[in-house]
């Protein structure tokens, strides 16, 4: 694991930048609604329009990383992506009216996130043979990813305090930091110097070979994966909007506590990368405790209930979020064979961005005559993840033949 630090370096700065380039819009919606004169429901676009568009393209990106190498298509992504974030903050910057021009800036980062993030997961499996190394190396890309979910509302919050639509600007400078370390550090093994051979049809028939052998397990880590990220960022969401209309605690203090669930998520994340191993059992019941622990969280949260409370019951969530999501990197990473793994983690990605894309507007739609049923059913999500670890991911059965 040692030689291949500075390639594991550069492939987690495209999380961090990613989660960075989205998440750190959460605490400046409310400024956004503000000053476009927009609703709470038209701002949750912002977040949904980037996720919208990635779900079809996250497969055909992952398609194309086993067939011509991950690089070729993660660097020709981060540069839509900045682009995305420029059209978006020359709109803000110059248009009376920038709001749909905001939303196709948006549009763009989103096909550019297809190929990016998705894309790094299976990267991390081609560079480690020793599946501990794999699972480690997918325990820092998650940590670098809840890292930036961490750091992202401090840093929107004080971009934002600067001009409400610095956060647009910041896009395409973190893009090419991640541009200038992939191309520097990261090299492809062997087997992928060469473009490889096969028609689609194959590729589709080997996906259904695929899931002939391992659909029980599969399709409950892309259920798993979609609900713990609707959660998540369905919480965020509401928590954002409270802390101002509620707690009426805005500008950087409020990125601060923004950032306390998500610090205990990313704690959690890293320390499981490394404990886990390659240990699937242990990975089964990792899911189904951090699951239900994320439940009993939600469950006690009260309307009325003080921001202190408030905090510490969504850390509970965010722990038990954070002790999952890496067990379910590693077990479809170490679970499906190198020449099909870009497509089968782009799938199980795209299932992700399907929760980050429902989370923010379904809590928007709740707020006004439902609001007290929106932990309710956050935390009744969080028990269907569990349930669906105990009856479907199955460890002695998950050996992919075929």
């Amino acid at each position: 694991m040692e030689k291949q630090k500075w390639a594991l370096f550069a492939l987690a700065s495209i999380p961090l930048m990613m989660t960075l380039g989205n998440s750190m819009f959460i605490p400046v919606l409310p400024t956004i609604e503000k000053e476009l004169d927009i609703s709470p429901f038209q701002s949750s676009l912002v977040i949904t329009v980037y996720s919208v568009v990635a779900i079809p393209l996250i497969p055909i990106a992952g398609y194309l990383s086993d067939k011509f190498g991950r690089k070729k298509v993660m660097i020709p992504s981060l540069i839509i992506t900045g682009l995305g974030g420029a059209l978006a903050a020359f709109a803000a910057w110059k248009i009376d009216s920038p709001y749909m021009m905001i939303l196709i800036g948006r549009f763009l980062q989103g096909i550019g996130a297809a190929g990016a993030f998705p894309v790094v997961i299976p990267t991390v499996g081609d560079l480690f043979k020793d599946k501990e190394d794999v699972t480690k190396g997918l325990g820092i890309i998650e940590t670098s990813n809840t890292f930036g979910k961490v750091l992202s509302p401090i840093l929107g919050a004080l971009l934002a305090f600067l001009i409400w639509y610095a956060p647009f600007i910041s896009v395409p400078v973190l893009s090419a930091i991640s541009i200038v370390l992939l191309a520097l550090f990261v090299h492809a093994p062997e087997q992928e110097q060469k473009e490889k051979k096969g028609t689609f049809r194959k590729y589709i028939q080997s996906i259904k070979k695929v899931f002939h052998y391992n659909g029980h397990w599969l399709t409950a880590t892309f259920i798993i994966g979609c609900l713990n990220m609707l959660v998540l960022f369905g919480f965020l969401f509401h928590l954002s909007e409270q802390l101002e209309l509620r707690f009426e605690i805005e500008g950087v203090m409020k990125g601060v506590l923004l950032a306390v669930p998500l610090l205990v998520l990313c704690t959690a994340s890293f320390f499981t990368g490394k404990k886990v191993g390659e240990n699937k059992k242990a990975m089964k019941w990792v899911i189904l405790i951090g699951n239900a622990g994320a439940a009993v969280g939600l469950f006690f949260i009260r309307t009325d209930m003080n921001v202190t409370w408030t905090l510490i019951l969504l850390s509970v969530t965010g722990l038990g979020i954070g002790l999952s999501l890496p067990c379910l990197d590693a077990l479809i990473t170490e679970g499906i064979k190198k020449d099909i793994r870009g497509t089968i983690t782009s799938l199980y990605s795209s299932m992700r961005f399907i929760g980050v894309a429902l989370g923010p507007p379904i809590i928007a739609m709740m707020m006004d005559s439902l609001s007290s049923y929106i932990y309710w059913l956050l935390g009744g999500l969080s028990i269907l993840a569990a349930v669906a670890t105990f009856f479907w991911i199955r460890p002695d059965e998950e050996e992919q033949k075929g």
